[in-house]
């Protein structure tokens, strides 16, 4: 599994297809699923694609901070799992792992 992230707009799904990434065994908005799936669901996918989480403005909402908190920690384990990590930033992907 390869986890790519990045912020919104990043150029993130057409990096996953330059990998070769099947779109279909790709899972484009880690950060907008509700609930959060398992760790062991998600490393069934060929690639996980997720918006950055950890920079910008904190939320007010608690329940947005928890969310934030979550999504943030599930993409730790999912780094510690992936064969390989990318970060993109103005559509130029750096590899992490």
């Amino acid at each position: 599994m390869i986890l790519i992230i990045g912020g919104r707009g990043a150029g993130k799904r057409e990096f996953a297809t330059t990998l070769g990434c099947d779109p279909e065994k790709t899972l484009l908005a880690l950060h907008a699923l509700e609930p959060l799936p398992s760790l062991k669901d998600l490393l069934n996918y060929e690639a996980v694609i997720c918006d950055e989480v950890g920079c910008g403005v904190v939320p007010m909402e608690r329940h947005d901070r928890e969310r934030r908190e979550a999504i943030g920690r599930l993409c730790c384990q999912l780094a510690q799992e992936a064969q390989a990590v990318y970060r993109l930033q103005c559509g130029l992907a750096m590899r992490l792992k």
